[in-house]
């Protein structure tokens, strides 16, 4: 039944995919892209396995907040790769289904940053994000090539530790070529780090006497997961998750310059052939107009966020299906200096520019 409702559900898609290609360009797609299209069908079924995980999830994330979802789907689907599950044809194809989800998530993610609150942030918010942004980005990828690392590797961690972690991850592993076993060490770099960091902020915070506020800035700035970041807010105080939540998406705005950035300096990325941004980041930029513009009503906004977290979170269940222990273990020495150095210039950016402008104190 499950699989009947999505090929119907493929099948409705396609049919739109194709009317609005032949509306926007006034012909009718290509023989290679209706192919495409009809070779894709048999991997509908593979949205299934994804969508399950990101709801189980969603549910188990109210049991345990503190984790939650997007950590909790990563969780599961690393447990089911390492598991006889994983060898399922029905769950072991799921690469190309999780990787649309995710980049549908990333984008969806622009629903939740009005403009409005990225200038709310006030100038000395803005240098906060930017120079902690550069900092981690160009610090992480300058120490990679200094211990020797496969410079594929060195920007899926750069980007993922100075960004929004897995989700910035999955923005740019194509456009590098990283390795699979590249993208799942990075993932498991951010997850780790970024996990020990919703407890070690809010509790370096209170040691060093920071203001709630500060402390909020300093974890939106700082840790490397949305959801990370909302873990660490509601440490903090219930008033400094929002403002957590605001530095934390302001940094996620600049993924989208970013990965225009790599898309045509670096090398061994895609060609003339690569767009010089990702659709999907396109479709960010969009999201967050159509936010700024007012025109969605609170109902539909508060679905669209409960949506964009299943998406993320089924994105999220790919990814740890690609943390294979056998591939992971031992962990290399120096991937683990690398995520270490990141993290610290990350905080001890951030950190520094908070206490230098005192805002919020």
């Amino acid at each position: 039944m499950t699989c009947g409702v999505t090929g119907v559900y493929w099948t409705a898609s396609m049919t739109g995919t194709v009317v609005v290609m032949q509306t926007m360009t006034g012909r009718p797609p290509s023989r290679r892209l209706l192919r495409k299209l009809l070779r894709e069908r048999r991997s509908a079924a593979t949205l299934v396995a994804p969508l399950a995980a990101a709801a189980t999830a969603l549910a188990l994330s109210t049991v345990v907040p503190l984790l939650g979802p997007l950590l909790i789907a990563l969780a599961i689907g690393a447990v089911v790769v390492n598991s006889r599950l994983g060898t399922l044809p029905a769950i072991a194809g799921h690469d190309a289904a999780t990787k649309f989800l995710l980049r549908l998530g990333v984008a969806a993610l622009g629903l939740r940053l009005p403009f409005a609150d990225i200038v709310s942030i006030g100038p000395s918010g803005l240098v906060v994000i930017a120079v902690t942004v550069l900092a981690t980005f160009t610090g992480t990828r300058y120490i990679g090539r200094r211990l020797g690392l496969e410079e594929g590797l060195v920007l899926l961690i750069a980007t993922g530790f100075s960004i929004c972690g897995a989700a910035a991850i999955a923005a740019v592993e194509d456009t590098v070529r990283a390795r699979q076993q590249h993208v799942a060490l990075a993932v498991a770099m951010v997850t780790l780090y970024g996990s020990a960091m919703i407890a070690a902020v809010p509790w370096l915070a209170g040691v060093i006497g920071l203001s709630d506020e500060q402390a909020a800035i300093w974890a939106g700035a700082s840790i490397h997961e949305v959801a990370q970041v909302a873990a660490a807010g509601s440490l903090i105080g219930t008033s400094a998750v929002a403002l957590a939540m605001t530095v934390k998406l302001g940094r996620v705005a600049l993924l989208a310059p970013l990965s225009a950035v790599l898309a045509r300096t670096t090398p061994g990325a895609k060609g003339a052939t690569t767009p010089l941004v990702p659709w999907f980041i396109v479709a960010f930029v969009v999201a967050v107009a159509v936010r700024t513009s007012g025109l969605l009503p609170q109902g539909v906004l508060s679905v669209a966020d409960v949506l964009t977290t299943l998406l993320l979170a089924a994105g999220m269940y790919g990814l740890g299906m690609g943390i294979r222990a056998r591939d992971l273990w031992p962990l290399p020495l120096q991937v683990l200096t690398l995520a270490t150095i990141s993290t610290i210039i990350a905080a001890g950016t951030s950190l520094a520019l908070v206490l230098l402008v005192g805002w919020g104190a």
